[in-house]
């Protein structure tokens, strides 16, 4: 199955007013259908702008030195939800 396919076929609708709603964020004028004239900088930022709105959780983490513990070091790890 070629990645960029929609898996769920009811999905589609959604995921295509999903794509218009994330072109006109960026500022791409999209039409219904084929849009092949857009230049591949615009199709990369609608792109770039569906993905960051379809993983709104970003990560954090680095080692520092223990506190408690003289010459240990314990990993930290920040989970942070990003919302519009």
């Amino acid at each position: 199955m070629k990645s960029n396919s929609v898996m769920v076929p009811e999905a589609k609708e959604a995921m295509e007013q999903f794509k218009m709603q994330a072109a006109s964020e960026v500022g791409v004028n999209l039409k219904q259908g084929y849009n092949g004239d857009i230049t591949a900088r615009q199709a990369g930022s609608v792109g770039g702008q569906m993905v960051k709105k379809m993983k709104p959780i970003r990560t954090a983490s680095y080692i520092r030195e223990n506190r408690t513990a003289m010459g240990h070091s314990q990993l930290v790890e920040y989970g942070v939800t990003v919302t519009a």
